[in-house]
């Protein structure tokens, strides 16, 4: 059974196909749900992830939308409001910054302002990352700008697995949500995915490798660099814990910090630059929390402050790979734990 709209069972499936199985199962399972975006419905999804849904579901509940995230997600907003669950397709990250206001001063305070008598149940489907060419336009990393705003949930899904349920997560939650993917996953190498089921609440960290030397944390394209690190520090000896974030708001603090407990350090990567990322925010919490358990300060690893050069050379000279990731680590295990925390290191790199 492999069939992207299966029902139940094990498939194999790519990491688009897993997404084009959940929004599948939640047109099929949730009659209040409507999908809609640029070239969503006839094309099939400028990367193919939205594919037949359109012949399934019918015209009426996917749709294609003029070039506009204003109005998409203007529209969202009021709709779930009235009782629908949209999800709405934002064919770049990017080009959700126009759509800032509905997104961040209406959708996320939505219970808020209604005293918790109204709920603004959308999902936005975005993407974002650089691949080979992608420019500065269509290569941000903007998970720590959404992080920032209370009432929206962010989830950044690494695995196959992950982006079948946590887009069904999102989709039920009653919360406004946003599923940040990676166009460079979208057509990998299948990977098992368990459909059907039931959907699990939005939030939760995974191990994905256990360890006991330290702890890297990481969440979309980047968890398979940090897994490739951990394999190359598993050969000199080093027991690296990598942990898969997958969702950052609402963020699985007891998990990340059970595990830093057990190895006493941790190193966070991420492909946004360094100032501001995300990681800057476990940094603190982890240090705050555990200073006395720590063998060593917690360290970052992400792009530098820069815009993404459309050049490949270029991305792979700055953003984080395997042989960067254990080096950092290397490092940061060798650093006695006697060592005063250094004051004024911003990325640790």
């Amino acid at each position: 059974m492999h069939e992207a709209g299966a029902l139940t069972g094990t498939a194999p499936l790519s990491f688009g196909k897993a997404v084009n199985a959940a929004l599948a199962r939640a047109l099929r399972e949730m009659p209040d749900t409507i999908l809609y975006g640029e070239d969503v419905g006839k094309p099939g999804g400028v990367f193919g992830v939205t594919k037949d849904l359109r012949q399934q579901a019918g015209k009426a509940r996917v749709f294609d939308t003029p070039i506009s995230e204003t109005a998409m997600l203007g529209v969202a907003v009021g709709a779930a409001m009235s009782g629908l669950r949209p999800i709405v397709e934002i064919m770049w990250i990017d080009f959700s910054l126009v759509a800032m206001d509905q997104i961040v001063n209406q959708a996320a305070n939505v219970r808020y302002v209604s005293a918790g008598k109204l709920r603004a149940p959308l999902t936005i489907r975005t993407q974002q990352g650089a691949t080979p060419g992608s420019c500065a336009q269509h290569s941000q990393n903007l998970e720590a700008l959404y992080a920032h705003i209370p009432g929206l949930r962010v989830g950044i899904p690494a695995t196959a697995q992950d982006a079948y349920s946590m887009l069904l997560a999102a989709i039920r939650s009653d919360d406004p949500a946003m599923i940040i993917e990676h166009r460079a996953m979208y057509h990998g190498e299948p990977q098992s995915v368990e459909l059907g089921g039931p959907i699990e609440e939005v939030g939760g960290a995974h191990i994905a490798r256990a360890g006991r030397d330290l702890t890297i944390v990481a969440w979309g394209a980047m968890l398979f660099q940090a897994l490739e690190a951990a394999a190359l520090l598993a050969a000199e000896g080093i027991a690296a814990e990598v942990v898969n974030a997958r969702w950052i708001a609402p963020f699985d603090w007891s998990t990340l910090l059970a595990s830093v407990r057990r190895t006493g350090r941790l190193l966070v990567v991420h492909e946004a630059n360094v100032t501001g990322g995300f990681g800057a925010e476990i940094a603190a919490r982890v240090q705050a929390e555990l200073f006395g358990h720590l063998h060593a300060p917690v360290q970052r690893l992400g792009v530098d402050d820069c815009r993404i050069p459309a050049a490949p050379h270029l991305q792979a000279a700055l953003i984080p790979d395997a042989a960067r990731i254990a080096d950092a680590a290397r490092r940061q295990v060798a650093e006695c734990a006697s060592t005063p925390s250094p004051r004024g290191k911003g990325s640790g790199r």
